[in-house]
């Protein structure tokens, strides 16, 4: 049935199919039994999915990764979804319109999508009240950034606006240096920027009575010596673990050389990126011994997917595209074959 729908939805542009397949979602879990047959049709629910990571219970091990809902405006809709928790943002102070459009492309021939969205969202204040509004209590993220109009030498006071605002309505933090799509963004990832942000946080964070666990995300065109860095830095400054991995800016596995011309700037995710995600989580977790949290994301369409993110050694793992290929029942697929393995 979804492949029937795709093929419709997939001639239209991919942003505004967004916000309307997010309004008829909305609708129907306003119907009176709408919840109740979105849930029964599109959750699972087993003992053997729970998962305990960083002090926090998932009921699965399956989320909605950051960028799908960046203004927590669909958190109640989306929980009917078979998530086990859904990650918000990335949220910057201020609200901003991002890049201009288009900025979102399907590669349907590779399972891909290129986009530069720029942290487009309505700023964390906005958010804030949502997550105050919100039903159920599904496990949230919190994916945090900076405005493309502040400059890096002043990004510590962003990311330390957006903490202390969503502190109290998330359940985790993630702490956005990766994204390709903001100017210059990337170079927070360096090792001084980097041990400069995550220790005032970590400062921030250990003041509250009830500290909150934080992540990092990270590029997946990292080196290897650059990932021995971050796991470093990481261990030093006592985080609770990474997120392996935002979009990619390298082109291999795109076989559309036109599209990819037209298309221009933006992180890739989806199909392509699915090696070298797993391949960053397995070098992370044979470098901490299994010892840090793992969230693995890139490339995901598959109970198979998941399973080797798992097996690779990611606690958890988030799907963004193969959500948007392979439809809403994809996180019950996936939960409903792991109990099987």
């Amino acid at each position: 049935m979804y492949n029937l729908v795709k093929k419709i939805l997939f001639k239209y542009d991919p942003e505004e199919v967004h916000y309307k397949v997010m309004k008829w979602l909305t609708k129907a879990y306003n119907v009176g039994i709408g919840k109740r047959y979105l849930e029964s049709n599109y959750s699972i629910k087993h003992s053997s999915l729970e998962r305990k990571v960083f002090g926090i219970t998932f009921k699965n091990p399956v989320g909605l990764a950051a960028g799908f809902d960046k203004d927590a405006k669909f958190i109640d809709e989306l929980s009917c979804l078979g998530f086990g928790f859904i990650e918000i943002g990335t949220l910057t102070p201020r609200p901003q319109d991002g890049n201009e459009k288009p900025r979102l492309f399907r590669f349907p021939m590779d399972a891909a999508i290129i986009n530069r969205m720029g942290f487009n969202n309505e700023g964390v204040d906005a958010a804030v009240l949502r997550l105050k509004q919100r039903k159920t209590n599904i496990i949230i993220g919190g994916n945090i950034g900076k405005n493309k109009s502040t400059p890096n030498e002043k990004a510590i006071e962003d990311y330390e606006y957006c903490f202390k605002k969503l502190f109290d309505v998330v359940d985790y933090f993630v702490v956005n240096v990766s994204s390709p799509n903001t100017p210059n963004l990337r170079e927070l990832q360096e090792k001084e920027p980097l041990q400069a942000l995550l220790t005032q946080l970590q400062n921030i964070n250990l003041s509250y009575p009830n500290p909150k666990p934080i992540l990092l995300k990270i590029a997946p065109d990292l080196t290897d010596s650059q990932l021995d860095d971050v796991i470093d830095i990481v261990t030093k400054t006592r985080l609770s673990g990474i997120v392996a991995t935002n979009t990619t800016i390298v082109r291999e596995g795109l076989s559309d050389i036109q599209l990819i011309e037209r298309t221009g700037a933006g992180g890739v995710s989806g199909k392509p990126l699915k090696q070298r995600s797993t391949e960053i989580v397995r070098y992370i977790s044979e470098k901490t011994k299994g010892t840090l949290p793992i969230i693995a994301v890139g490339g995901i369409f598959t109970p198979e997917d998941a399973k080797e993110k798992l097996d690779a050694g990611a606690s958890l793992v988030q799907l963004y595209t193969g959500f948007i290929y392979q439809g809403p029942a994809i996180a019950k697929n996936i939960c409903k074959s792991l109990i099987q393995f």
